[in-house]
């Protein structure tokens, strides 16, 4: 193990500290997934809200631990530390190595920004001498197998069912990103009437970077879909709903953005079915400029989901000024509020309609800009890390 102490150009006293947490950050990978962004915004966030809280940052990457370190302005926080591990985050070994790590480096919580923690170094009930803070995004897997058919959590269902609700039983305080997350958890999860208030919501944000630029406009009538492949997210609908679009607006484009996934192939074969041909684009997987980019050249951001934990991509395209089409199930309504035009996710009339819409209709399309950057504003990294640190305060008790 490589102990990594913040680099300074002199000795810094050490600050007054009143609460050691350790973050683990192993679930920042080398390309940056929604977990990883999550992560990477709490470090960029918490370490100076309160200086006389310590964290430990452990890192499974040494390439990756860098990166954060330097890109979040972390390893320049005096309250800062960070940890290299040698065990990945499904590894048995990290499950028998890491409670005794938490021991030794005197931890009063730990967060996993995900559901995989060490569980036996937390009690059940979440009252014993180390505490745990565990993030649940989504319970997809749970809720709709069928939405992620070919995934590990859905292949070894009874095992991920275990491990979740073994998290939510050993953790003090579970942060969800939405209330209807929230809702999920506590009726899935099982949580007791009396332990209800332990789940928190702490909704999620865009990063500043995501605003609109005056001298970038839209490159003509494009619609762009940010996500992954996974059925619940919908893709090949919209590739059959935008079939329908080209008949409205023959000059439409349709950008998908996001990694190819030879598991689900449907969507490609869908655009093959319709003969999209060079009216779709597959961008791949594409991170910083050049999302913000994609995001401010389209006219129009679809996202017709069936279901989101909370459905980042949409606050995000609301941020650039981007207007928004998406579902109307799970946590999309609450989070877009009134500002994005709400579809049933597998009504392609109805989705190709609202699309229609903004590309033809330029006071509708105005409209849904102004409404999505005023709401795009109510959500903030700075107050999610505040809510955090609130949620650590109260596990630490």
């Amino acid at each position: 193990m490589l102990d990594v102490e913040p680099e300074t150009s002199e000795p810094v006293s050490p600050p007054r500290v009143s609460l050691h947490t350790v973050i683990d950050a192993r679930w920042i990978f080398p390309q940056i997934s929604g977990i990883g962004l999550y992560t990477r915004e709490l470090l960029r966030h918490l370490p100076g809200l309160d200086g006389s809280v310590r964290y430990t940052v452990l890192f499974d990457r040494p390439e990756v631990m860098e990166r954060e370190r330097e890109g979040t302005g972390a390893g320049a926080a005096s309250n800062v530390g960070a940890r290299l591990v040698p065990w990945g985050l499904f590894s048995p070994v990290s499950q028998a190595r890491l409670p005794g790590l938490l021991r030794r480096l005197e931890t009063r919580v730990y967060h996993s920004p995900n559901y995989m923690m060490p569980y036996l170094a937390f009690a059940p009930g979440g009252r014993g001498p180390v505490r745990a803070v565990v993030t649940i995004h989504d319970l997809i897997p749970l809720l709709f197998p069928q939405y992620t058919p070919r995934a590990m959590k859905t292949r070894f269902l009874p095992v991920f069912r275990l491990v979740i609700r073994e998290a939510a039983r050993r953790a003090t305080r579970i942060l969800v990103p939405s209330r209807s997350t929230a809702e999920d958890v506590v009726r899935e999860l099982r949580i007791p009437a009396d332990r209800r208030g332990d789940v928190v919501v702490t909704p999620e944000a865009a990063n500043p970077v995501f605003r609109p630029d005056p001298d970038v406009r839209p490159a003509g009538p494009v619609v762009l879909f940010v996500g992954r492949r996974d059925p619940y997210k919908n893709l090949p609908a919209l590739v059959r709903a935008f079939a329908r679009v080209l008949r409205e607006v023959p000059a439409a484009r349709l950008v998908v953005v996001g990694p190819p996934d030879a598991r689900y192939p449907e969507a490609e074969a869908a655009a093959r079915e319709v003969r999209l041909g060079d009216a779709v684009e597959w961008r791949g997987y594409v991170d910083g400029p050049g999302l913000v980019r994609a995001y401010r050249e389209a006219a129009v951001f679809a996202l017709p989901s069936r279901y989101e934990g909370f459905g980042l991509p949409v606050i995000e395209a609301m941020a650039c000024g981007t207007p928004v089409v998406c579902g109307n199930g799970s946590s999309l309504p609450e989070v877009a509020g009134d500002a994005a035009a709400l579809v049933p996710p597998d009504d392609e009339g109805e989705i190709a309609a609202a699309v229609v819409r903004v590309l033809t209709d330029p006071a509708h399309a105005a409209a849904l800009r102004e409404r999505g950057l005023h709401r795009a504003a109510q959500f903030s990294w700075e107050r999610t890390a505040r809510l955090t640190l609130d949620a650590y305060r109260a596990a630490a008790g």
